[in-house]
């Protein structure tokens, strides 16, 4: 049998069904350039092999080499390309950045303003890809730096060192910038009256760590500086809400088209919900990205290593300034079995404390200072773990201590496309929920006013209403007056604010600060301040306060939503979440109110009520809100030209739209010439 040659159909397949060129199994895989090779050596053993018949060979070479021949510059082609790919890859990304370069610079020589977001958003990214490789460059180095700070006794001293200059530099700070406007130092006693209430609810008193405390409230306060004090920081976080609001306006477009022009300008429900369901689109493309999830890690991380807190519990807080209160435990998922609950309080605390950036859009389509928003919600992260802490500290042991910290996965969807478009079914819900929420309790508002009007009447009490004399005024304008007045409002502005506080927390934020907003659009129409004895809007320093107070899902219906979101995640632990959620909830009003005390300490007028002087100098055409502060102040303050106090007498008792009353203006005036 072996000098007789073999059938091929029956013996060996034919090489057109085997080879590399035609087969029809081996074309559709991409194959290494070794496995190239291999089968083109096999081929030619085949085709070399005495067994199969010279007829068969011919044939073959005939039909199958011939079609090999016309495909070979495609396969040499597609084989210097996959052994090239990397090159390849290389000059396009250089070609791209060359052309990128090329752009930015046309941009901001031609307008830098007009190109500054893209100077700073280029600066970030830049700063992300060039850290990887300054950690790998520096990071030895800076290891050895520090080694001798790993000595317990050097550690302690500079503990002790830094505490005590902190200390001295806070109290010189106060006794200059208070000496001016001391009505700052009010909301310095605000602040001390929170922690003291905190502390004397702590669940456990000496087991506080005061690092993390001190930390977390210096972090705030050193982060307000720069946000409200410093003129970079205030013009930096003033652009980026303007950015913000800009980016958010995009969503007529799509909203515009599915409603109608008409339908989105009157009605409120398609001006707002639409914003909640385009950020949450966006939302969902960036963690798909992992940009969120990188900015989140670095925040966490910066917070672990600053207050000694544990990676679960820093991460979920973090991730709380962009995610809602019941998504930030999401990324904790796998841990949250094992977790303390010191740490599970610090969770709750965080999504009470803060809100998440899909209703962050909502706030300021109401008309909401958008910077203030952004750096309340920023601000409050380390205050929640600072607070979490004090009230109920760590006095287990946890099993998340590692330096560092938790791997956060990227999105599971496949491609930007389906982020985008699972962000916006996500929404959805999250819509639906909050018009479900405004509606019922907007409705059984009116339904209790309406009951407490017609029991006053009885008795013929008229104006019995929930925002009159009913039980939101007593809770809220009296008992919440005074505490409203530690954060640093003014007097004759606490009701409205206590007011605003208590809508807050009994009702929704939502409904507060659209209360808030038609406040701020009566002060910036002109609408007089003072009608038949009721206040009608409040001074922009009580505007920043209250929304920073208001910034958090800190209200009773939020209970149900963080017992609901948790108990799925960890059934088991539903006895436990129980426990620690109502102190949570106290807890996460707490940091509001700290932050809106911050706020008050750190606030200062800007604009025309800085220099009341040159901007009455200068405008005095219209009268305005800042018009009218501005007189006011010269009149309690006298400064200026006689002209100038001659057209402010003007305004404030001539003017129809006069924000005083024609009694407290002429009282303004003879104080007036009582200084002078």
């Amino acid at each position: 049998m072996a000098g007789k040659p073999l059938c091929p159909t029956q013996a060996v397949p034919p090489p057109s069904q085997l080879s590399f060129s035609f087969s029809p199994s081996l074309r559709s895989q991409r194959e290494s350039i070794p496995q190239v090779e291999e089968n083109r050596r096999w081929r030619k053993q085949v085709e070399e092999s005495p067994l199969l018949c010279p007829q068969w060979r011919l044939a073959q070479r005939t039909r199958g080499w011939s079609s090999w021949r016309s495909q070979w510059p495609f396969t040499k082609a597609t084989s210097f390309c996959k052994t090239h790919t990397r090159l390849f890859k290389k000059i396009l990304l250089g070609l791209l950045c060359l052309a990128y370069a090329a752009y930015f610079l046309a941009a901001c020589i031609l307008n830098f303003q007009r190109a500054l977001a893209l100077f700073v958003i280029t600066c970030l990214v830049i700063f992300a890809l060039v850290l990887p490789f300054l950690k790998k460059l520096l990071g030895k180095k800076l290891t050895r730096c520090l080694k001798p700070f790993e000595n317990s006794r050097l550690r302690l001293w500079m503990k002790w060192v830094f505490a005590g200059v902190s200390l001295v530099v806070l109290i010189l700070w106060l006794a200059l910038d208070t000496a001016q406007r001391p009505e700052q130092l009010i909301s310095f006693a605000g602040i001390c009256m929170f922690i003291l209430i905190l502390f004397a609810c702590s669940k456990h008193h000496s087991a506080v760590s005061w690092r993390a405390v001190f930390w977390g409230l210096g972090l705030q306060f050193v982060f307000g500086v720069l946000v409200i004090r410093t003129d970079l920081g205030y013009n930096a976080f003033k652009w980026l809400g303007e950015q913000v609001q800009i980016f958010l306006n995009y969503t007529v477009a799509g909203s515009s088209f599915v409603f109608g022009d008409m339908l989105v300008k009157d009605v409120f429900a398609f001006q707002t919900l639409p914003i909640i369901i385009f950020f949450g689109c966006v939302m969902s493309i960036l963690y798909y990205l992992g940009l969120v999830q990188w900015v989140v890690q670095k925040v966490a991380w910066f917070l672990q290593i600053t207050m000694g807190t544990t990676a679960t519990e820093t991460l979920a807080v973090a991730g709380n300034i962009f995610v809602g209160m019941t998504e930030a435990p999401l990324l904790i998922r796998p841990y949250l079995a094992d977790m303390t609950l010191s740490e599970i309080h610090a969770v709750m605390t965080g999504g009470f404390a803060t809100i998440s950036g899909t209703v962050l859009g909502a706030f300021i389509s109401f008309g909401v200072d958008a910077s203030s928003l952004i750096s309340a919600s920023v601000m409050a992260a380390p205050c929640a773990l600072a607070l979490s802490k004090l009230a109920y500290p760590e006095v287990e042991e946890s099993k998340f201590k590692s330096e560092e910290g938790v791997k956060l996965p990227c999105g599971k969807e496949r491609n930007v496309l389906e982020a985008a478009s699972n962000g916006a079914t996500d929404a959805i819900g999250l819509a639906a929920n909050v018009a479900a929420n405004l509606v019922a309790f907007l409705a059984v508002l009116a339904f209790i006013n309406a009951a407490l009007s017609w029991l006053g009447e009885l008795v013929d009490i008229q104006g019995l209403t929930f925002q009159d004399l009913s039980f939101t005024q007593v809770i809220c304008s009296y008992i919440l007056r005074p505490m409203v007045f530690m954060m640093g409002v003014e007097w004759t502005d606490c009701p409205m604010v206590a007011e605003l506080v208590g809508i807050k927390f009994f009702t929704n934020e939502f409904v507060a600060y659209q209360q808030l907003s038609q406040y701020k659009n009566k002060r910036l129409s002109g609408v007089e301040e003072w009608i038949e004895g009721e206040k009608q809007w409040i001074s922009v320093r009580a505007e920043i306060i209250t929304t920073f107070s208001l910034c958090g899902f800190a209200n009773l219906s939020s209970i149900g939503i963080t017992l609901g979101g948790l108990t799925s995640i960890v059934p088991h632990r539903k006895s436990d979440l129980s426990k620690v959620v109502v102190r949570a909830l106290f807890t996460g009003a707490c940091v509001s109110l700290i932050s809106a005390c911050v706020a008050g300490i750190l606030y200062v007028p800007r604009g025309a009520e800085a220099d009341c002087v040159s901007f009455l100098n200068t405008s005095f055409t219209n009268r305005t809100y800042e018009t009218y502060m501005c007189c006011r102040g010269l009149f309690q303050r006298p400064e200026g030209s006689s002209t100038i106090i001659a057209h402010c007498r003007l305004i404030l008792l001539g003017s129809s739209k006069s924000s005083l009353s024609t009694s407290q203006a002429a009282s303004t005036i003879g104080m007036h010439h009582h200084v002078r």
